[in-house]
């Protein structure tokens, strides 16, 4: 075995041992429910800037979007920094999370439109969403970098291992020389035969020999420590130190890596001019143009409302000042470390490219880290990464705790005390970290579980986002909404692979052919010949089918005529319009909630929260006596949409906020032309 030295293994075990030491002091903060689950709501701006930071900043993050633009320029790095135009909305938004005064956020369709079914539905969603996709990608993640680290030596590769590999660097050969316009004629049946393996995933550039199920297992052992014994508390605790680690692991590749391609003037010169462009052309290497771009901020803008962490990490705080500028400047800090991620990205290209490139683009991150780092160095970056994982699986661990315990468990029993649902808590921990192993082994493509990820959970965004601002919302509109997301988004293309009367469909399986020559799905996932070996063998799709797709071409939209970058954003929009769509029709047509609930639910929602718990206490009273108490700030007095009028506080941060988001995409900006010049 290669790459960890004992010097790298001291580090890592050294942050094994602070992470459970941590979890063991937050032990007395956890012993109510609302201690175990919200911090005692006492948590202030520091911890709750961690809390955000930890919570946004994961290391699945720093992979994707290191892929990302390893793959597509720096263009890519939108995938995830179109968020930058989200912070200066969240300094309204995180308030409303506090101001509700709730513990999770299913409790918000009880309380806001009476629904105990919508509210113990989302609950069961978000908790197998979380675990299926956010849990097991974070693992996955970790996984891919870790995997990249520890690596077998030439001589003890399996024949099996050595001729994978040795077809991938024959393939690389062939890609530079067809590129070239000098590949004989006979050989290009064998590069296609190569391309099948390789969409198939069975060509590497390197033999791990980390097996997957040994670290899994360790590593959620890890997490489950520190939650279960301190709960809400030990994250936020073990997020200030894993903070700290985060920035360390996104800025320790730039020097090596820059002093690896030659230093800045050859780190410019090795680069082609398209990866180089902050909006691709959707044709060539980038799939982000300003339409993908909008297109993503839209679905982003949807999901973020319905994300279970923003109801635990907003309520922990001790107002929502507190509240409100933790979201802020902790997503702020994610900003600015997303820059290093991608400037990593840009140096890969540099370093792996032509005959170099690698076999799994989402192995960038690990292969630079095994490749640039020394002793020491090495292990700070697996414990890095390790804790930046770490930190977002433990909220959002904590958030479908709290769901369980308090939306499911408590539906059965509901006489269960504090005691109770502590415990239902812990133990739902433990249950759904055991079930993010099972799923992370059977996950594969960071990219492409990213996409799913950003859309999964839509419909409720847009449901809870006019539940926040428009009173007609209806318990029928949300059904009709999801069921008809889920459908389109969820269901249909995650079944479709299994019917081979759609998965062998003509005019399903096309493939177009992208600006290098080769051929690139439509509609599916991938498409790949049945037998690699044959290439008049029959093309079959395999993975996901994008019905969004299959929507727009039924409208009437030439989507084999669009770019890459055209149908990436097609999909998005349907994803994103459709549920806001459903809801606002629907709740026009169908009955709408008690109009005393949602009186009380908007005075709730204009009354400040109490700098004490007596002082918070008082006001409700008020407002519960009179709803309509602040019904002057609302800026249409007869209007069923609930806008309110801005205070200093808000003008202020907002303002801020802007300036901030303008600086960073600026900062941005001047690292593309700096690298270019």
């Amino acid at each position: 075995m290669s790459g960890l030295h004992f010097l790298d293994f001291l580090i890592i075990g050294g942050y094994f041992v602070v992470i459970i030491v941590l979890g063991k002091m937050a032990v007395k903060e956890a012993s109510t429910g609302e201690g175990f689950f919200l911090a005692g709501r006492k948590l202030g701006k520091v911890y709750q800037f961690f809390l955000n930071f930890g919570n946004s900043a994961a290391a699945s993050d720093a992979v994707s979007t290191a892929s990302i633009v390893y793959q597509q320029g720096i263009s890519g790095i939108w995938i995830g920094f179109q968020m930058i135009f989200l912070n200066p909305y969240y300094w309204f938004m995180y308030p409303w999370y506090r101001r509700v005064r709730l513990t999770t956020t299913a409790d918000i369709f009880k309380d806001r439109l009476g629904s105990t079914r919508l509210a113990v539905f989302y609950a069961a969603f978000t908790i197998v969403s979380a675990v299926a996709v956010t849990m097991a990608f974070g693992n996955l993640v970790s996984y891919k970098i870790s995997s990249a680290l520890v690596t077998k030596s030439e001589e003890s590769w399996t024949p099996a291992e050595r001729q994978s590999v040795a077809d991938y660097r024959e393939l690389r050969q062939m890609e530079t020389l067809s590129v070239k316009g000098e590949l004989p004629e006979e050989s290009r049946g064998k590069l296609s035969v190569l391309r099948e393996r390789q969409a198939r995933g069975e060509l590497s550039n390197f033999v791990t020999a980390l097996k997957p199920w040994p670290f899994y297992i360790i590593y959620t052992l890890t997490i489950g420590a520190y939650i279960v014994m301190g709960g809400m508390a030990a994250t936020a605790f073990a997020e200030a130190f894993q903070g700290i680690l985060i920035v360390v692991f996104s800025v320790i590749l730039i020097p090596a890596g820059v002093a690896a391609a030659g230093g800045w003037d050859q780190l410019g010169q090795r680069l082609p001019a398209e990866a180089l462009q902050l909006f691709g052309s959707g044709a060539g290497l980038s799939q982000f143009t300003g339409w993908t771009i909008a297109a993503v901020f839209l679905a982003t803008l949807m999901q973020a409302h319905a994300m279970p962490g923003n109801m635990s990490i907003a309520s922990s705080a001790k107002n929502e000042f507190a509240a409100r500028f933790g979201a802020v400047s902790g997503t702020f800090g994610k900003r600015l470390v997303t820059i290093t991620w991608a400037f990593c990205g840009l140096i890969a290209i540099a370093l792996y490219s032509g005959t170099d490139a690698l076999a799994d683009a989402d192995m960038v991150w690990g292969t630079m880290s095994r490749q640039l780092l020394g002793p020491g160095l090495l292990g700070l970056m697996f414990a890095g990464v390790i804790a930046s994982n770490m930190s977002t699986i433990a909220a959002k661990a904590m958030s479908v705790s709290a769901l369980f315990a308090h939306n499911i468990y408590r539906g059965f029993r509901p006489n269960a005390s504090d005691k109770d649902l502590v415990r239902a808590g812990r133990w739902t921990l433990v249950v759904v970290l055991l079930v993010g192993v099972v799923v992370s082994s059977q996950l594969s493509n960071v990219y492409t579980v990213l996409q799913f990820a950003m859309t999964i959970n839509v419909p409720f965004g847009a449901a809870l986002l006019l539940m926040f601002i428009w009173r007609r919302v209806t318990v029928a509109a949300v059904w009709t909404a999801v069921a008809g997301s889920a459908l389109i988004n969820i269901i249909f293309p995650m079944t479709a692979q299994h019917f081979s009367g759609i998965t062998t469909e003509p005019s399903l399986i096309v493939r177009v052919v992208d600006t290098e020559g080769r051929p690139v799905p439509v509609y599916f996932e991938s498409v790949v010949r049945s037998n690699p070996e044959d290439h008049d063998s029959p093309l079959e799709g395999r993975g996901r089918l994008h019905t969004e797709l299959v929507l727009l071409n039924a409208v009437g939209v030439d989507v084999q005529g669009l770019s890459s970058g055209g149908r990436l954003a097609g999909r998005f929009f349907v994803d994103a319009l459709l549920p806001f769509a459903l809801i606002l029709v629907t709740s026009l047509i169908t009955r709408n909630p008690s109009r005393e609930r949602v009186d009380q639910f908007f005075g709730k929602m204009k009354t400040p929260v109490g700098d004490t718990p007596e002082l918070d206490a008082a006001a409700m009273l008020a407002t519960e006596r009179d709803p309509h108490r602040f019904d002057d700030r609302k800026l249409w007095r007869k209007s069923s949409w609930e806008f309110t009028r801005w205070d200093r506080v808000d003008t202020i941060g907002f303002l801020v906020s802007c300036v901030i988001t303008l600086g960073i995409i600026g900062l941005l900006w001047v690292v593309v032309h700096t690298v270019s010049a």
